[in-house]
């Protein structure tokens, strides 16, 4: 059954329970701020009407297409990489993930999935061969009625923030749209997401640098255009509602080169001649740059190094990047950040929010940064670790440090726009039973940490991402 147990994710002793329910109850109905995510912004622009289950549920959800292409479901049958599905493919597919529904036992996945399908659609019965096609008719059903458009849901939801993630030659045409009409509750802010501009190895890096002069109509054949050219864009985000930009390399080592040496490596990736250490340095350079801009507009920078994208190649050659083959691998913060922080750590203005995948380092490395720079914040568990025991241990590895007021507030980071709630649910949960067992063991009255479950949802993030 998919009915959802009130007490879930809260502490099995009945004392501390007791407490967990009261400092749950205190933010359950709190407003959604979602600061970081890849919700597409015209699905809310047109309140565009969801086409089918599968499409709206499976095929954008890394958590499930992967782990259903472990258990020998081929990506293509599940509408993954753009793909598309007719509706006997889309109802195929559907039966394929509810025929292996026990493959997510013990998952964040079967979690979400449980709350999706019991608190927004009000079904009862867990997937299964039997229940498929009831369940497929019962969603697709509900699709078709207005209280399941995205505008209807986003407000249901409770979502206050919204961020989305954006290419920084994007027009933000829907961020306007979504701006400019008083009947959307829900603030949209898009995210400047730089990566591959700032990438000189990659073949394709003069067509990009290219489109960003197009973009800010500044001439970027050379490094101080490609510079001015960023830094547009940047602006220009911000003046659409941006409060942050995305940064995700392999690592986060930072350095600066010489104005004249960034000048003759940028010239060589346009020429397509660049050297790979050379790339390394100039990325890890720009890194730096990127920090030097976020003083000067005001946005904060956000990094969350650390995977090894497209593992395998011929997924990669097959389906496209971002279909559930990016791999973590550990990643090292303390040394590879001196030197940016040594120049912008105690600059006026500037923030900096750390995730990772190796959680090896919250204790070790990103809570004491957090804990002495005024810059640095801890951000939430991320990715392959936004899942019940990963958040436990990043509470306890995080606080004793640097407090709960050095941390960035919860991050959906999904394109799997149901289950948003459910996410931020979970979170709510567990920081109630944290911050129970702190009360049970005496070391928080329960006015503080009521007061403090109510800030993890609200000033937390509302102070990291400046909004």
């Amino acid at each position: 059954m998919t009915s959802l147990h009130p007490d879930r994710l809260l502490p099995a002793d009945p004392g501390t329970r007791d407490v967990a329910r009261r400092l749950y109850a205190e933010t359950a109905d709190l407003p959604i701020i979602s600061p970081h995510g890849h919700v597409p912004p015209e699905w809310l622009a047109e309140d565009i009407p969801f086409s089918d289950p599968t499409t709206l549920l499976l095929s954008p959800d890394h958590y499930i297409f992967r782990l259903l292409h472990a258990e020998g479901v081929p990506l293509g049958d599940l509408g993954v990489g753009g793909s598309r599905l007719d509706e006997r493919g889309s109802r195929r597919a559907w039966r394929l993930f509810c025929e292996r529904w026990p493959a997510f036992r013990g998952t964040a996945s079967r979690y979400w999935m449980q709350d999706v399908l019991g608190d927004v659609f009000g079904l009862d019965d867990a997937p299964s061969p039997a229940t498929a096609d009831a369940l497929y008719d019962a969603i697709a059903a509900a699709l078709t009625t207005p209280e399941f458009r995205p505008r209807a849901l986003a407000e249901r939801f409770g979502i206050s923030v919204l961020a989305t993630t954006d290419d920084p030659v994007d027009s933000l045409e829907h961020h306007r749209t979504l701006r400019d009409d008083p009947a959307v509750a829900t603030r949209v802010a898009p995210t400047f997401r730089p990566d591959r501009y700032l990438e000189p190895a990659r073949a394709d890096f003069p067509e990009l640098a290219k489109a960003l002069g197009q973009a800010a109509d500044i001439d970027t054949a050379t490094y101080a255009g490609y510079l001015a050219a960023l830094e547009d864009r940047r602006r220009f985000f911000k003046d659409n509602g941006g409060v942050s930009t995305d940064h995700s390399h392999t690592d986060v080592v930072t350095l600066t080169l010489e104005a004249g040496e960034a000048a003759r490596i940028y010239a060589s990736a346009i020429a397509g001649e660049v050297r790979e250490e050379e790339a390394t340095a100039f990325r890890r350079h720009m890194l730096v740059e990127m920090a030097r801009m976020a003083t000067e507009d005001g946005l904060v920078m956000t990094l969350h190094p650390g995977a090894l994208r497209n593992h395998h190649g011929p997924t990669s050659d097959a389906f496209g990047p971002d279909t559930g083959h990016d791999i973590p691998i550990a990643v090292e913060f303390t040394r590879g950040l001196q030197h940016l922080l040594g120049r912008f750590g105690t600059a006026e203005g500037f923030q900096l929010i750390l995730f990772t995948l190796d959680e090896t380092v919250f204790s070790r490395e990103i809570a004491p940064l957090a804990g002495f720079y005024p810059s640095v914040y801890a951000g939430a568990p991320w990715w392959f670790l936004d899942a019940p025991e990963a958040v436990r241990r990043y509470r306890g590895a995080v606080t004793e440090t640097a407090g709960f007021h050095r941390t960035s507030g919860f991050i959906d980071d999904t394109r799997a726009f149901l289950s948003i709630p459910a996410r931020h649910d979970m979170s709510r949960r567990l920081d109630a039973a944290y911050l129970a067992q702190l009360v049970a063991e005496h070391r928080l009255d329960e006015d503080e940490a009521r007061e403090t479950a109510v800030d993890l949802v609200t000033t937390v993030p509302t102070r990291a991402f400046k909004l």
